[in-house]
C-alpha cells in the first residue's frame, strides 16, 4: 500500500473511531432520556428530526464537500493561498444560509408540527433552531480543514457535540419534564444538542486560529493568479448545489415519512397513540442502532472526496483507480459484519438498551424491525463510498439522480405496504432495502466508468459475505444455545452475553477475512500489521 493509501485508511480511522464513540454515546444517552420522558416524549423528539435534519442538509451538505473537494484541489496544485480564500468565501456563504435557515424554522415551527400531527413538537423546534446556525458555521471549518487532509479536529469536534449533548441534555430534559409535562421534556434534550453543537464551533474555531498562527500555509506558487470572490462563490455553488439536492433526498424521506407512516397506520384502523409509538420505536431505538456502524461510512465518504480530487487534480488515473478499489473494498469489509451482526443481535441489543423505557411487546417489534433494518448499513455504506468517489471525481449528479430514484420507490413501497393491516411498519425497513439497492447499482456502474476501477465482485462482495455469514452463523448458534430469549435475562447476564458474542464475532471474523484476504495485512495499522504474517 503506497504512502497515500494509508492516508486514506487512516483518515477513515480517525473519523471513524470518533464517529463510533459518537454514535454509542448518542445510543446510551437515549437508554436516560427514554426513562426521562417516556416512550411517547421520545416519540414527540424524534418527529422534530426529519424536519429539522432536511434544512440542516439543504444548509450544510453541499458547500463543505465543496470546500474539502476544491481546497483538496489547489492545495495539490501548490496554490495554499486560492484555498484559503475559498474557505473565507464559502465561511460568508455558510453563515447566511445558517441564518436563514434558523429564522425559517423559528417561524414555522408550528406550522410544521401541526402538519406532522404532533403540536407538541413546537417547542422542540424553537429550542434546536439555533444549532442550524452553529453547524453551518462549524461545517466551514470541517470542510477545510478535511480538505487539507487535517482529520483530527472534525473528530474532536464530534466528540464535543456529544459530550456536551450527555451533559447539558439530560439535566435540562429532567427540568423540562418537571415543568411542563413531555413535550417541554423533549423540547429540554433537544436545547441540550444546540449548547453541544456551540462548543463544537468555538472548538474548530480555535483550531483553525492556531492552524494560522503556525503559519500552516505554504507560499503561494510564482506567477499563479489569485482567484477572484465572485469566481469561487460561483464554483461552490456549481459544485454544492447536486450534492446538496443529492444529500437532501434522503432527509426529505424521512420527513415525508415522519408525516406518511403515523397517518398510513391511523388510516389502517391504529389508534393515533400506537401508532406514534410504534414510529418512535422505529425511528428511535431500531434506526439510533443502525446509525451507530454508519459513522465509519460517513467517514470513508468524507476521506475519499478529498483523496480522488486530489488523485484528478494530478492526472494519475492509476492513483485514483487504487483509491476507488480500497475504498469499495473498505466499504463491504465494514458493512457486511455490521448488518449480520446486528441483524442477529437485534433483540438482545435492544433489551440491553431500553427495557425499562418500553414494554417488552414493543421492544420485540423493534427487534424484528432491527433484524431486517440492519441489513440496509452495507447498502448505505457503499452508497456513501460511491457517492464520495463520484463527488470527489466531479460527477457530483450522479449521487443525486440515483437516490432520488431509490427515494421514490421507497416511498412507494411505504404506501402499498405500511397501509396493510398486520404488516403496518413493518413494510418501512423493506422500503429503505429497495432505496439503497436502487441507487447502489447505477453508482457501482458509473465510478467503474470514470475512475477506471475494475469492479472484483470476488473482493468487494464473495469474501467479505462469506466472512461475515460465518461469523454470524457462530454468534447465533452462541447466543440461542446458551442465553435463549433476552427477555427473560436479568441485566448483567444480558451484558455479558452481548460482549461474549460481539468479542467472538470479531474474533472470528478477522481470522477468516484475513485467511482469505478479504482483509490484507497492508490494511492494517502499523501496530498491528508486524503481528499479522
Amino acid at each position: 500500500m503506497t504512502q497515500k493509501q494509508k492516508t486514506l485508511v487512516g483518515g477513515v480511522s480517525i473519523l471513524g473511531l470518533a464517529g463510533l464513540i459518537c454514535k454509542v454515546v448518542g445510543v446510551l444517552y437515549r437508554i436516560p432520556l427514554a426513562h426521562l420522558i417516556d416512550p411517547m416524549g421520545m416519540a414527540i423528539y424524534h418527529k422534530v428530526f426529519p424536519a429539522y435534519n432536511l434544512l440542516l442538509t439543504i444548509s450544510s451538505a453541499g458547500i463543505p464537500v465543496a470546500i474539502s473537494r476544491m481546497v483538496s484541489h489547489y492545495v495539490t496544485k501548490e496554490e495554499p493561498q486560492n484555498a484559503k480564500r475559498i474557505f473565507r468565501i464559502a465561511l460568508y456563504l455558510l453563515c447566511a444560509l445558517g441564518l436563514v435557515t434558523t429564522l425559517l424554522l423559528m417561524l414555522f415551527s408550528g406550522h410544521v408540527a401541526a402538519w406532522q400531527g404532533t403540536e407538541e413538537a413546537m417547542a422542540g423546534y424553537l429550542c434546536i433552531a439555533p444549532s442550524l446556525f452553529f453547524v453551518c458555521l462549524m461545517s466551514a471549518y470541517r470542510g477545510y480543514m478535511q480538505g487539507r487532509r487535517h482529520m483530527l479536529p472534525t473528530a474532536i469536534s464530534q466528540l464535543i457535540e456529544q459530550v456536551g449533548k450527555v451533559a447539558v441534555a439530560l439535566p435540562l430534559a429532567a427540568l423540562g419534564m418537571h415543568k411542563g409535562g413531555v413535550a417541554w421534556g423533549a423540547a429540554g434534550a433537544l436545547l441540550g444538542s444546540t449548547i453541544g453543537e456551540g462548543a463544537a464551533l468555538f472548538y474548530m474555531m480555535y483550531q483553525h486560529k492556531r492552524m494560522d498562527h503556525r503559519g500552516d500555509e505554504a507560499l503561494q506558487r510564482e506567477n499563479m493568479e489569485l482567484l477572484s470572490g465572485k469566481t469561487i462563490a460561483r464554483r461552490l455553488v456549481a459544485v454544492a448545489i447536486p450534492i446538496t439536492l443529492g444529500a437532501c433526498i434522503v432527509p426529505l424521506a424521512g420527513f415525508i415519512d415522519s408525516v406518511m407512516l403515523t397517518q398510513l397506520m391511523e388510516g389502517a384502523g391504529m389508534a393515533r397513540e400506537d401508532a406514534l409509538i410504534r414510529y418512535g420505536a422505529y425511528s428511535g431505538p431500531v434506526l439510533t442502532l443502525i446509525n451507530v456502524p454508519t459513522a465509519l461510512a460517513m467517514a470513508m465518504s468524507t476521506n475519499l472526496v478529498p483523496s480522488i480530487a486530489a488523485g484528478m487534480a494530478r492526472g494519475d488515473q492509476d492513483y485514483v483507480a487504487s483509491e476507488t478499489n480500497t475504498g469499495l473494498r473498505m466499504a463491504s469489509v465494514i458493512g457486511f459484519p455490521c448488518s449480520i451482526g446486528m441483524s442477529v443481535l437485534a433483540q438482545p441489543l435492544l433489551y440491553l438498551c431500553y427495557r425499562g423505557s418500553y414494554t417488552a411487546a414493543q421492544l420485540n417489534v423493534a427487534a424484528e424491525l432491527l433484524t431486517v433494518s440492519s441489513l440496509t448499513i452495507v447498502l448505505f455504506t457503499m452508497v456513501q463510498a460511491t457517492s464520495g468517489i463520484l463527488q470527489g471525481a466531479g460527477k457530483q449528479r450522479i449521487p443525486m439522480y440515483t437516490l432520488l430514484i431509490g427515494v421514490i420507490l421507497k416511498i412507494a413501497l411505504n404506501y402499498t405496504l405500511v397501509r396493510i393491516p398486520g404488516v403496518d411498519i413493518h413494510g418501512a425497513p423493506f422500503a429503505s432495502l429497495l432505496c439503497y439497492t436502487a441507487s447502489m447499482i447505477p453508482n457501482l456502474y458509473f465510478v467503474c466508468k470514470y475512475t477506471g476501477c475494475r469492479f472484483s465482485f470476488t473482493d468487494v462482495v464473495a469474501k467479505p459475505l462469506l466472512c461475515s455469514l460465518l461469523m454470524g452463523a457462530i454468534v447465533w448458534a452462541i447466543w440461542h444455545f446458551i442465553f435463549g430469549d433476552a427477555g427473560q435475562l436479568a441485566g448483567p447476564v444480558l451484558m455479558l452475553g452481548i460482549m461474549l458474542c460481539v468479542v467472538t464475532g470479531i474474533a472470528v471474523y478477522a481470522l477468516a477475512a484475513l485467511k482469505l484476504k478479504a482483509i490484507r495485512r497492508e490494511d492494517l495499522p502499523a501496530r498491528i500489521r508486524r503481528f499479522v504474517k
